[in-house]
């Protein structure tokens, strides 16, 4: 029996398109000045010497820096570092209002009735926790963050790594037999189902082809 969901969200719970063109857009226009005013601030450069390590590159400049951002930004690079400052910029455009998260219609009575059921919601997305629960607190259906046990990022391992369900498994305390991921990402849901979990890959656009796991359109066609 299924007793806590976990769900991705660009492409699951929210349109992969949000993310591109409004999400993605916006932080690397951002960048260039969100730099240059905040760089001796200790949670800046705390980022900014993670990215040196990860790079190998010396960032010695606001400059340098948001060169390195930008080409991550471009590579679609699921850096850490990247993360968490573009979830700092983020924070600024949803408070004053310069968007709302996109949510599919069907998200957030799926998730209020399951919450409803007694089951437990976690989010696992390539964003930083602090930009999940952003986008929930500003989704298109109004602050739904009342309604999650918790939320991983890449802290917990990438999200086609086994070990990276695992170590979220042991986070929750339940058996992973009782844990369902849902993904649109065919490899991150076998990297779930290695690790015990159950799986169902959404297939919003109904053209993803064939998979291993169960397949649905919509949060509707989930029966819990």
């Amino acid at each position: 029996m299924i007793k806590a969901v976990v769900t991705d969200i660009e492409g699951t719970t929210s349109s992969i398109s949000f993310v591109k063109e409004v999400l993605f857009p916006y932080a690397a226009r951002q960048f260039p000045a969100f730099l240059e005013t905040n760089w001796d601030q200790p949670e800046i450069q705390a980022q900014v010497q993670a990215a040196e390590q990860e790079s190998g590159q010396r960032l010695d400049s606001p400059a340098s820096a948001n060169a390195l951002f930008q080409q991550w930004i471009t590579d679609d690079r699921k850096a850490t570092p990247l993360k968490a400052l573009q979830g700092m910029i983020w924070k600024t455009g949803y408070q004053n209002g310069d968007y709302t998260a996109h949510l599919y219609p069907d998200t957030a009575p799926a998730l209020q009735a399951w919450k409803e059921k007694g089951l437990d919601l976690y989010v696992y997305s390539s964003g930083s926790i602090a930009a999940q629960k952003l986008f929930f607190s500003y989704s298109d259906a109004g602050d739904l963050t009342g309604l999650f046990s918790g939320y991983f990022d890449t802290t917990s391992g990438h999200k086609q790594e086994t070990d990276s369900y695992r170590t979220i498994q042991q986070s929750i305390g339940l058996p992973a037999e009782q844990l369902l991921f849902l993904s649109d990402i065919e490899a991150e849901l076998d990297a779930a189902a290695e690790a015990g979990f159950q799986t169902i890959r959404l297939d919003r656009e109904g053209n993803q082809g064939e998979s291993r796991h169960k397949v649905v359109t919509s949060f509707k066609e989930i029966a819990l």
